[in-house]
């Protein structure tokens, strides 16, 4: 009989490991990197294998619904956004491959130089702990401000030790910075988000921050015991090294994106 169990249990594991590899492989992401992952599924499809990605409107309920198990990976974060959401809900999540970095930039409707910035200028960046960071940096590159040294992308407002223009900053969310183009005088801008919005040139940036911060690279996202999931491995073979996902990140992109696994 017990010889019998352990069969069953082999039998049912075996079975389950199977039916497994069979489900679709559920691939949480938001708008701005959902073209060329419809294009990954696709070229996946013709490969055999099911994919189904799963679009998400904010940034927190991707790490929550993967947390949860209800998607198997997510595409739409960087290591340093990973962290603080990991430190602030305490997931178990790791990076598992890299994607795409996109480059963020700043963007003026009044104003053509960093020069011409009025003293008092009111500069809008994202609210969030991380990506204000980076706005902040960008303001740094810029001139505009000098940051305590190696600060780096936990870089707050209480690390700024020069602001010679008296810059308002206004922390705004960073999927909702494409709106306060019009009013503030200079604005962090996220090019997929201002492609989407249709308001304004993406490649119009006064300055983008470019590869110099390679820890921005945006990153597939898994939980632990999902590391040896052969339709994962699959799925991001495909997204990395395909030419039709390729021409489609080009086509989404242009030039204000590069890949962070090389060419």
């Amino acid at each position: 009989m017990k010889k019998i169990a352990t069969l069953l249990l082999t039998l049912g594991l075996a079975t389950g490991l199977a039916q497994a590899a069979d489900a679709p492989l559920k691939v949480g992401t938001t708008a701005a990197f959902a073209i060329p992952l419809e294009a990954a599924v696709s070229e996946a499809d013709k490969q055999g294998l099911k994919v189904q990605l799963v679009e998400f409107t904010d940034w927190i309920a991707p790490n929550v619904s993967l947390a949860a198990g209800d998607i198997d990976v997510n595409y739409f974060q960087h290591i340093p956004f990973l962290e603080n959401a990991k430190a602030a809900a305490g997931f178990d999540l790791v990076p598992y491959a890299p994607g795409i970095i996109n480059n963020v930039g700043l963007y003026s409707k009044k104003y053509k130089s960093f020069a011409e910035l009025p003293d008092g200028a009111t500069v809008a960046i994202a609210n969030d702990p991380i990506n204000s960071g980076r706005g902040l940096q960008l303001l740094a590159k810029a001139g505009l401000i000098t940051l305590k040294p190696g600060v780096g992308y936990k870089a707050t407002e209480d690390d700024i030790t020069a602001n010679p223009k008296h810059l308002k900053l206004l922390q705004v969310e960073a999927v909702q910075l494409v709106r306060a183009y019009d009013d503030a005088d200079l604005v962090q801008g996220y090019p997929a988000y201002i492609r989407l919005a249709k308001t304004f040139d993406a490649e119009s940036a006064l300055l983008f921050d470019g590869v110099d911060h390679p820890e921005y690279v945006i990153q597939f996202v898994i939980q632990p015991k999902s590391k040896d999931d052969p339709r994962l491995a699959k799925f991001i073979d495909i997204y990395q090294h395909s030419p039709v996902v390729r021409a489609a990140l080009d086509k989404t992109y242009g030039k204000l994106y590069q890949t962070g696994w090389g060419s």
